[in-house]
């Protein structure tokens, strides 16, 4: 049993309980130091003998009495001694009247980790309350004590709310029988009290401390030896310890990424590790399914139409299911000053916002709104390292049994992002050691780019994860499936490109490079795949090996521009800043890499951007160390 504060005999004091203990109630049901109801049975020369239950009995000293009492009377004692021959020793308490009296049944102390080897029995359980969610049955709160999270059900009548005084946050003493339900432990709650004073402070900070503890991520060596990752390594580590901190703490997680190849290969093997580890924490078997989602977003950066959709979700859960509000996980997203308006709206409710990413970030726009933020560019690094292999890393901090199966999705994620990076021979070899050759991997790619077109808004799920060839249990429909979809993909490219082709414009800049336009409004097809960002980056990828040469080429629209370089440095953020400061009343915005990005503006002013961005790549510097594999693995 917790102990509770008690006063010296005879002063007064408001913290704590005082426990009431039951009739089957034994000498394991109470604690020195704790408060307890008291009958006097006796009374001799030093004192007086009180009952606290059948079983439990003991002595109050004459001198830790305020009056004489009578056999028969009630007091409140304080147990100040287990004496080694079992033999109690207590002293008279004053305290005040609105200190709660708390039933206690005998059952014992517990952890919710020791739960499954009790069904059918009574036992306590003291932790802090993440959820309470009222059914159409019984109330449920579920309790953590930082070993996990159990389901204690609570029945008032059908439909109606136990317990209305407690709620999330209050640390609680659940009394009940350990029972199973769906194949799944809960507790079903004969008793209910939330504690206070020293008895919650204890309680808290024992939590606490199991919750720190059990947070803390694995120790994993990286897949390959890169110096890169070791300045990303205690960043990653800390958002590991945040993800593993919401698991523990109920919170649930909502991950949004960039629906590409780069964007899936990062949240795909994150997921598996936090269902593996809300698996592993909570009783609940629902738990995985009810606290995570994995969103994907279309644009670059986090939109008003999403954040507006999460929020709106969020206090739905909040309000139906009683659940906290929760974490949001920005991943291939995220660092950018578009989406300082989403942070802003979660600001007004204080979701914590967490970002992996590897685009060019703004650090002072984002950087107060975040909690934390994981970027290459931050520790003077850039986007070759892509964040499907930083969060490949992230996963097995989580969850490190995953390694086996996530050993080739770096390079995946590599190719799909055009990365080139110092490490992806070693990711290639890395694959190649797990069964996959390059020709496999870009296959891989190519189809996780052509599911998530066709998938729009939703997540995919199994369907993404056996793309990937993680948590698939068929390696023969994986295989299938992604020879299938990646050929579909390639007809539909070459079907566009071929159509598109006779309507490039090429010219020869200053400073060498072949630049390439095409107005893939007019000249592609629209509402299929691929679409406008994905059709300029394969018409991009067919000239430079064409040309061998460093190659530009703009796909824009009505209010767009999709930009892709290959052997010249655009440093795009700088680009778009600078137009901003140039056209005023044109709308530009946008952000992106050295050699990718994209850049909005109003349609009225197309023009003149596009002009002023043509301008700027004839000045820019041409940088063999930013040449395409493609042209590097015929030299």
């Amino acid at each position: 049993m917790t102990q509770s504060a008690a006063g010296d005999a005879g002063s007064t004091t408001d913290d704590g309980v005082v426990y009431d203990l039951g009739p089957d109630c034994t000498l394991d049901d109470v604690d020195e130091g704790d408060r307890y109801l008291a009958t006097v049975n006796g009374l001799v020369d030093y004192g007086v003998f009180v009952d606290l239950s059948d079983d439990v009995s003991g002595l109050v000293h004459e001198s830790n009495l305020e009056a004489d009492p009578a056999v028969g009377d009630e007091l409140v004692v304080e147990l100040v001694e287990i004496r080694d021959d079992g033999d109690l020793g207590f002293a008279e308490a004053d305290v005040d009247p609105a200190v709660e009296t708390v039933a206690v049944v005998h059952g014992d102390e517990v952890g919710v980790d020791d739960l499954t080897d009790r069904v059918g029995d009574s036992v306590h359980l003291e932790g802090d309350v993440v959820q309470v969610k009222q059914t159409g049955g019984p109330t449920i709160f579920s309790v953590r004590d930082g070993a996990g999270v159990v389901p204690c059900a609570a029945f008032e009548e059908a439909g109606v709310r136990a317990y209305p005084e407690i709620g999330l946050g209050d640390v609680v003493r659940a009394t009940g029988t350990v029972e199973t339900r769906d194949g799944a432990v809960q507790l079903e709650v004969d008793r209910l009290v939330s504690l206070r004073g020293e008895a919650e402070a204890e309680v808290r900070e024992r939590v606490e401390a199991a919750v720190a503890e059990r947070a803390a991520p694995e120790d994993v060596e990286p897949l390959i030896e890169w110096p890169p990752f070791e300045t990303l390594h205690d960043d990653l580590a800390a958002v590991a310890e945040r993800l593993r901190r919401a698991v523990l703490s109920g919170r649930p997680i909502r991950l949004r990424h960039h629906a590409d190849g780069d964007g899936m290969c990062a949240s795909v093997p994150v997921q598996l590790a936090l269902e593996r580890f809300l698996a592993e924490v909570h009783e609940d078997p629902e738990a995985p399914r009810h606290l995570f989602k994995r969103l994907p977003s279309k644009a670059p950066f986090y939109e008003m139409e999403d954040v507006t959709r999460d929020l709106n979700f969020a206090l739905e859960d909040r309000e139906r299911h009683g659940q906290r509000l929760p974490l949001l996980f920005m991943v291939d997203n995220g660092s950018t000053a578009e989406d300082v308006p989403a942070y802003r709206a979660l600001d007004q409710y204080d979701v914590p916002v967490v970002v992996v990413d590897h685009h060019h970030p703004d650090p002072d726009a984002v950087g107060p709104l975040v909690e934390e933020h994981v970027n290459p560019y931050l520790h003077d690094e850039d986007y070759r390292i892509t964040t499907g292999m930083m969060c490949v890393e992230l996963a097995r901090m989580i969850d490190p049994s995953l390694t086996g199966d996530l050993e080739h999705v770096p390079a995946v994620a590599g190719l799909s992002d055009r990365s080139k990076a110092d490490a992806m021979d070693d990711y290639l070899e890395l694959a190649a050691a797990a069964g996959y050759d390059e020709a496999d991997l870009r296959d891989i790619g190519e189809a996780l780019d052509y599911a998530a077109h066709w998938l729009r808004y939703d997540a995919g799920g199994s369907l993404i994860e056996d793309v990937l060839n993680v948590a698939c249990d068929d390696p023969e429909r994986h295989a299938e499936l992604v020879e299938f979809l990646a050929d579909r993909a390639r007809r539909d490219v070459d079907d566009q490109l071929d159509d598109a082709e006779p309507h490039v414009d090429h010219e020869r800049l200053d400073n060498g490079a072949h630049l390439y336009r095409l107005d893939v409004e007019n000249h592609a097809r629209r509402f299929t795949y691929p679409a406008p960002g994905k059709t300029t980056g394969e018409l991009h990828d067919r000239k430079v090996e064409e040309t061998g040469d460093p190659v530009i080429t703009i796909g824009y629209g009505p209010d767009f521009a999709v930009l892709r370089s290959d052997g010249v440095r655009l440093d795009i953020p700088t680009m778009v800043e600078e137009l901003q400061a140039e056209f005023e009343g044109a709308g530009v915005s946008g952000g992106g890499h050295l050699v990718v990005g994209s850049v909005k503006f109003v349609s009225g002013m197309r023009e003149p951007v596009v002009d002023a961005l043509v301008e700027r790549m004839a000045d820019a510097e041409l940088d063999e160390a930013l040449r395409s594999t493609l042209v590097r693995d015929d030299d």
